[in-house]
């Protein structure tokens, strides 16, 4: 069975609205744990807009399961993270105006900065994942730079606009996640995931973890997190 990251972001979105105590991102991330959750995602971007550098310290030391630090290349947040030593940090793009990430790590425009980024977490003892989007050069260019773990961008299949559009996307990433295998990757996948698309993509063998964040927030408003979680644990059966 497919491994579940739940992202927590959105819960610090939702605080930073208010620039308040609640909700605190570090309890969610608990509940995540206990529902069954493999590993905990946070994004701490060089604008700060949702993560803050204290709730990194604080998962870092109170979670139980895997952290996993998603991050730019910027030398600041590097600096954090070797400092802090994250279970795994994964690189990922960032836009000062995007709303979210916007598509997978231009490996290839960016190799020697990502080549540097490696090198540094995995000296200070980090296990480092490319975030990219399901392409045989961004693949290629991931294993050249020494890249043990991707994660391949599932959004352009969450947003198809119709079934032609995800059916040609799904086998994108179909193709992808064989291809990398072959090259002895570990594989994983996120991004727009949710409740009604996750299902098509969980039964791609060799998808090792799914990390999803957005949805499952979403949901809980409702649901409640532990049972959203929960609920999405079950769909990846």
């Amino acid at each position: 069975m497919p491994k579940l990251g739940v992202n927590i972001d959105h819960v610090a979105t939702l605080r930073q609205a208010r620039l308040g105590k609640l909700p605190d991102p570090v309890f969610a991330a608990l509940i995540c744990e206990r529902a069954g959750a493999d590993s905990i995602v946070a994004h701490l971007r060089e604008d700060r807009r949702h993560i803050q550098d204290s709730d990194i310290k604080k998962l870092s030391k109170r979670i139980r399961t895997k952290l996993n630090l998603e991050m730019c290349v910027a030398p600041e947040i590097l600096k954090i993270a070797c400092k802090i030593k994250p279970f795994q940090a994964t690189l990922v793009p960032e836009k000062r105006k995007e709303l979210t990430t916007e598509g997978g790590l231009d490996v290839v425009a960016n190799f020697s900065q990502v080549v540097a980024a490696l090198s540094r977490l995995k000296n200070a003892g980090i296990r480092v994942s490319l975030f990219i989007d399901p392409d045989k050069n961004q693949i290629d260019s991931a294993y050249r730079a020494g890249a043990k773990i991707i994660e391949l961008h599932t959004g352009r299949y969450a947003e198809a606009k119709n079934i032609k559009q995800r059916n040609k996307f799904f086998n994108q990433i179909k193709t992808a996640v064989n291809y990398a295998l072959s090259k002895g990757f570990i594989v994983n996948a996120g991004h727009g995931l949710d409740y009604v698309n996750v299902g098509r993509i969980a039964r791609i063998k060799g998808i090792e973890e799914f990390n999803i964040g957005y949805s499952i927030i979403s949901k809980a408003l409702f649901t409640g997190l532990f049972k959203a979680v929960s609920q999405m644990r079950q769909l990846l059966k």
